[in-house]
């Protein structure tokens, strides 16, 4: 019986891209909320609530880079990769409680709505939708290579159609005299963001479950297993991630032909995971005869899942 393991470099994310976003957004939010309160718009109030989110999304996004950085301990031997998806996690369920807020207050100013100043709401909505475009490039690089970045990126690209959603009320208004489009803006805004926040949510789950990462065919890996020469069976199959863009893999791989020896086979099913599937973080233990059927001895006897090389 033998064991390999072959380890990922960990992904560190582009730290002084979040960076310059937390300054510029942060910056703006005071702008927008002290706008949105002297100038009567929920709209305006909600995107600086969404911006708000941003700030929090882009502090724990660069908090969690740093804490991935941690080597790993006695306590935590997969390291402190984790923490960005438990990042990832808190930013969904924070956009989840800013649009449930938006969606009351939109009810509650439904039947009166108030005056919108229009013109401020535009200078102020016009200098967001800038800070949001910059922000929204610095962090376009790294968002598909961290499901922490991402989450940060969609804060500020939902934040960024928010900007445009007032820029279009407030002009509304403004030739109209419409003061409830302002109120209807902010509930555009609000559901356009639940879908989007479900999603990042739904994702960093399945990795806190170890579930199969998005992208790997669980049924593909396992053929493939199968028609390497010398492969009998196999079970135990086990494929998750840590974190984003770091999958592993473990299994057992029941082996037996002639001119296969253990090392070489082990050399192959790193070779085929790496070239066809892009998992490098592997465990793979052979067998000579499944270990569920290994119990002459008198050990316990183990049931597992277990596949076998079609005849």
């Amino acid at each position: 019986m033998s064991t390999g393991s072959e380890h990922a470099l960990p992904t560190t994310g582009n730290e002084r891209a979040l960076r310059v976003a937390l300054v510029l957004t942060g910056g703006f939010m005071l702008a927008e909320v002290i706008g949105g309160f002297m100038l009567n718009s929920l709209a305006l109030l909600s995107d600086a609530a969404h911006m708000f989110t941003d700030v929090a999304a882009l502090a724990i996004a660069l908090a969690a880079i740093r804490v991935a950085r941690r080597a790993a301990d006695n306590r935590r031997t997969f390291g402190y990769h984790r923490f960005e998806i438990l990042a990832a996690a808190f930013n969904a369920l924070l956009l989840f409680g800013v649009a449930a807020y938006i969606l009351f207050e939109a009810w509650q100013r439904w039947s009166n709505p108030p005056a919108v100043q229009t013109t401020g709401v535009l200078v102020i909505a016009v200098l967001g939708l800038i800070v949001n475009l910059v922000s929204m490039r610095l962090l376009n690089a790294g968002k598909d290579a961290s499901l922490n970045v991402k989450g940060a990126y969609l804060e500020v690209w939902s934040d960024l159609l928010g900007s445009v959603g007032v820029i279009v009320g407030a002009l509304v208004i403004r030739f109209t005299g419409w003061n409830w489009v302002d109120t209807v803006i902010a509930v555009a805004i609000g559901l356009w963001v639940l879908p989007r926040t479900w999603i990042l949510l739904r994702e960093t789950v399945n990795i806190l479950l170890e579930g199969v990462p998005d992208g790997v065919d669980l049924a593909a890996v396992r053929q493939a297993l199968l028609g390497l020469r010398g492969v009998l069976a196999l079970h135990d199959l086990h494929i998750w991630a840590v974190t984003s863009g770091k999958t592993s893999l473990s299994v057992h791989i029941v082996h037996g032909a002639p001119g296969v020896d253990a090392a070489g086979l082990l050399v192959a099913v790193r070779a085929l995971l790496v070239a066809q599937f892009g998992i490098a973080h592997i465990t793979v233990q052979l067998e000579s005869a499944p270990c569920n059927q290994a119990g002459a001895d008198g050990g316990e006897r183990v049931e597992t899942e277990h596949w076998q090389t079609p005849a």
